[in-house]
C-alpha cells in the first residue's frame, strides 16, 4: 500500500513537473495559431476559437528580418548547411582522436588530453578575435564555411573528450589480440572499434547538433548577409520594428527555429540517454 502510494505521489510530481516544464511551449503553440485580435483580447492560456497558420507562412516567408522581407526560410537552409558538415566533421575527428588517446597512447599523450580538455572549460569570448583573424587569414570570413571551421575547432575539445572516455573503457586485450592477428591502426578503428561506438557516436552527434544549431554567438559575429544562420535571422524578425507588433509571427518563428533541435530529442533522446549511461561521460 506504502508502495502504492509512494509511486503515486512520485508520478504526480513529475506530471506537475513536466507541465510546469512544457507550458511555455503551449503557450508559444497556441499563440501562433491564433489570430492578433484575439490575442490582444483574449486569455493567454485560453484555446483559439479559430486556429490559423497564417502567422507560420509568413514568419517562414514574408516577414521582415531588417530591411528585407523574406522570412526565415533562407536562415533556416542557411543553419542545415552550417550544421551537417559541422557535426559529421567534429565527430568523426573527436572519433579519431579519443581513439589515439585512449589506445594507442604515446609520450606526452596525457599532457595533450589535458590541453585538449582545458578547451572544454574555456570561454567562446575569448576566441573571438584570434579565431576572427584566423578567419581573415583563411580568406572564409563572413561566410558559411567560416561558420562550419569555427564549429569543429571549438567542438573538438568534447567530442575527443566523450570518445576518449568511452574507449577507455573498451578491454586493451581486444587491440593487443588484433595487433598480435596483424591489423594496422585502421583496420582495428573501422572493424573493432568503430561497431561498437553506437551510444556514443549518437551523444556526441544529438550534443553537437544541439549547441550549433542553436549557436547565436558565433552566428552573429562570423556571418554576414546570405550566410546567417537561423539564430540571427529569429533576433532580426524580434527586433525589427513595425506599426503592429504581431506576437503570433514571432511565436510562429521561435518554433520554426527550435523545430529541428525538438525534432532531435523526440526521435533520438532515447539514444542519448542510453549513451550516457554506456559510458559517455565516466571519469
Amino acid at each position: 500500500m506504502e508502495n502504492k502510494m509512494g509511486r503515486a505521489l512520485l508520478y504526480s510530481v513529475l506530471c506537475l513537473l513536466a507541465f510546469y516544464y512544457l507550458l511555455p511551449l503551449y503557450v508559444m503553440l497556441i499563440t501562433s495559431v491564433k489570430e492578433l485580435d484575439e490575442i490582444r483580447s483574449g486569455n493567454l492560456l485560453s484555446f483559439p476559437l479559430f486556429i490559423s497558420f497564417d502567422a507560420w507562412s509568413k514568419a517562414w516567408s514574408s516577414s521582415c528580418t531588417g530591411v528585407e522581407c523574406h522570412g526565415l526560410s533562407s536562415y533556416f537552409f542557411n543553419s542545415v548547411k552550417m550544421v551537417v558538415p559541422s557535426v559529421l566533421i567534429s565527430t568523426t575527428l573527436g572519433a579519431i582522436n579519443g581513439y589515439v588517446l585512449a589506445k594507442w597512447r604515446f609520450k606526452g599523450s596525457e599532457i595533450i588530453f589535458a590541453m585538449i580538455l582545458f578547451g572544454v572549460f574555456m570561454p567562446f569570448q575569448v576566441l573571438l578575435l584570434p579565431m576572427a583573424q584566423t578567419l581573415g587569414w583563411l580568406g572564409i570570413a563572413s561566410s558559411t564555411t567560416g561558420l562550419v571551421f569555427v564549429h569543429v575547432v571549438c567542438g573538438l575539445a568534447s567530442t575527443t573528450l566523450f570518445f576518449r572516455n568511452y574507449y577507455v573503457g573498451i578491454p586493451d586485450e581486444l587491440i593487443k589480440a588484433a595487433r598480435l592477428d596483424g591489423a594496422g591502426f585502421w583496420r582495428i578503428f573501422f572493424k573493432i572499434i568503430l561497431p561498437m561506438s553506437t551510444p556514443i557516436i549518437m551523444v556526441t552527434l544529438i550534443w553537437q547538433f544541439t549547441n550549433i544549431w542553436n549557436d547565436f554567438l558565433f552566428g552573429v559575429v562570423f556571418s554576414a548577409g546570405d550566410s546567417q544562420p537561423i539564430t540571427v535571422g529569429l533576433n532580426n524578425l524580434a527586433n525589427t520594428s513595425t506599426s503592429v507588433k504581431e506576437y503570433n509571427v514571432d511565436m510562429a518563428a521561435a518554433i520554426i527555429a527550435a523545430l529541428p533541435t525538438i525534432m532531435v530529442y523526440v526521435f533520438a533522446g532515447k539514444y542519448f540517454v542510453r549513451g550516457l549511461t554506456a559510458g559517455a561521460v565516466k571519469g
